[in-house]
């Protein structure tokens, strides 16, 4: 019998990190998921370290994929493609999962999986010690989207997406050539526009913030890549939920991009072009503060 759920894992040269994630899995609750380890690269002892896993003896099965760099939506195509049970969480390889995670996800989806216009759950993520990243769901709403509770209801912080399959294989992220990023959010907030989220109130990750993770070296991914960063700053800009306010913000990092690319057609790609002249003076500042920053 197949497994309700899989834990992926993308995986960049962390061997002495990724232990943290796989014993939080041997001690699960409930045992009922595999876990994919998407490797992105690695040239340190991942593969070895993940063998020894695999031999074993866990009542969990473990996948390993190895592949050339492409960064982390890369890494995440990859695994979207591989993919087969009927939900899906990305817990990344310096993260792991409370021991009661997977059966947490398991009762709550059990109360909402019938309802097809419901895209999966949201949970929380937390430090260790088990304070909140940001703020927590609210209480008087069962259902809404990820871009609603992050930019109409003003809720902070990382949140864990756990996704249907089959819809999270729509929207697959591009890949440009030399570039390594493009923004993870593309894929949630297209599907936003069609689909909620069962909201959580539950710990469903424990996170550390790494010194070589993607989050803490924005401004030079930004400068490195900035395809990625312009094609993430179109897709926002045609979000038909987003407000006047947020759209503009789009076309100031779009200009800013625009300019890291050398795109003299900068007008002609973008879908709002009388807003994307207006955020001309600004995209320039910002385009030199994130210079600037990525020294």
């Amino acid at each position: 019998m197949e497994n309700l759920l899989t834990v992926f894992t993308p995986t960049y040269n962390r061997a002495y990190t990724i232990n943290k994630c796989y014993e939080s899995l041997r001690n699960q609750s409930c045992k009922d998921f595999e876990w994919l380890i998407i490797d992105d690269g690695s040239t340190d002892n991942t593969k070895e370290l993940i063998e020894k896993w695999i031999k074993e003896n866990n009542d969990f099965k473990i996948r390993y994929i190895y592949q050339e760099n492409q960064g982390m939506h890369g890494a995440h195509n990859t695994a979207y493609e591989n993919i087969h049970t009927e939900l899906n969480v990305c817990i990344d390889s310096d993260d792991y999962m409370p021991n009661d995670a997977v059966e947490k996800i398991k009762n709550a989806w059990e109360k909402v999986k019938d309802n097809k216009k419901i895209a999966g759950l949201i949970g929380l993520d937390a430090y260790e010690g088990g304070k909140i990243i940001g703020d927590k769901l609210p209480n008087n709403v069962k259902v809404d989207t990820l871009f609603n509770l992050s930019y109409n209801r003003g809720i902070t912080g990382d949140k864990k997406l756990v996704y249907r399959t089959e819809l999270i294989k729509k929207y697959p992220y591009p890949i440009y050539a030399g570039e390594k990023y493009v923004g993870l959010a593309y894929k949630y907030y297209k599907l936003d526009q069609e689909y909620g989220l069962y909201l959580m109130n539950e710990i469903l990750c424990i996170v550390e913030y790494m010194e070589d993770g993607s989050s803490l070296n924005m401004f030079k991914q930004y400068m490195k890549n900035p395809k990625g960063f312009s094609f993430y700053r179109i897709e926002n800009m045609k979000n038909p939920k987003a407000s006047l306010k947020y759209k503009f913000k789009e076309c100031i990092h779009y200009v800013s991009s625009s300019l890291i690319l050398k795109n003299k057609r900068f007008l002609n790609d973008t879908p709002l072009k009388i807003l994307t002249i207006f955020a001309i003076p600004f995209g320039v500042v910002l385009y030199f503060y994130v210079k600037k920053k990525a020294l």
